[in-house]
């Protein structure tokens, strides 16, 4: 298991972390050269600077301030982008459309550099989900995909325990592949060999449910 910080993230209505996130990320996130945020709307550049600016504003508020930050989307080129990664303290994959920020990724060759980059990863919805080894994305398809890999935990962000559909959804993907369902303002912590959770978290296993965490 990777010994950087990997951090999953379901969402967080309120535009702030949880007081239980922002302390992990206290402890964590010591070294704060750059942040890097990666979009999964790469073509949709007003929205992506708005995104970063209020993304990178959710750390100042905890008193996280970063030396500098910058938002990858389709305006850069791969090699800027990739050595803006290489440096960077702490990646941060974007929300939004699972399916565009992979295949970003992968058209530009930084899903390799986000895998060898020694940087704290954090991904929040879409960009959580991509982090897995085999990724889910129920909106478009039950079919799980590649993923990058950091770690073998799939996640389902916005899980809604009263939504039926979407729990049946899973219960039948979860005969092959476990699922994390995860509540906004939840988070999955990963670091040298160690699993923590936080917030209202079901694992779905088995065509079963109802552990939370």
């Amino acid at each position: 298991m990777d010994h950087r910080l990997l951090g999953f993230f379901s969402g967080f209505p309120s535009h702030s972390f949880p007081a239980n996130v922002a302390e992990r990320l206290r402890e964590e996130l010591t070294e704060r050269g750059s942040l890097v945020f990666v979009s999964a709307w790469p073509a949709e550049h007003a929205k992506n600077d708005d995104d970063a600016a209020g993304m990178h504003g959710m750390f100042e508020e905890i008193g996280l301030p970063f030396a500098r930050h910058q938002v990858v989307d389709d305006r850069m080129e791969p090699a800027h982008a990739a050595q803006w990664i290489r440096e960077a303290s702490c990646v941060f994959l974007m929300g939004g459309h699972p399916g565009l920020q992979m295949r970003f990724l992968r058209e530009t060759g930084l899903d390799a550099v986000i895998c060898d980059a020694p940087a704290a990863v954090l991904g929040v919805s879409a960009g959580a989900i991509n982090m897995a080894e085999r990724s889910l994305d129920t909106k478009e398809s039950p079919l799980p995909y590649k993923g990058l890999g950091l770690a073998d935990v799939t996640i389902k962000p916005h899980f809604t325990p009263k939504n039926q559909q979407v729990l049946e959804t899973l219960l039948g993907i979860s005969m092959d592949l476990p699922i994390y369902a995860m509540e906004d303002d939840s988070a999955i912590f990963m670091a040298g060999g160690q699993i923590s959770k936080m917030g209202r978290i079901h694992w779905i296993h088995n065509g079963r449910s109802g552990y939370s965490f």
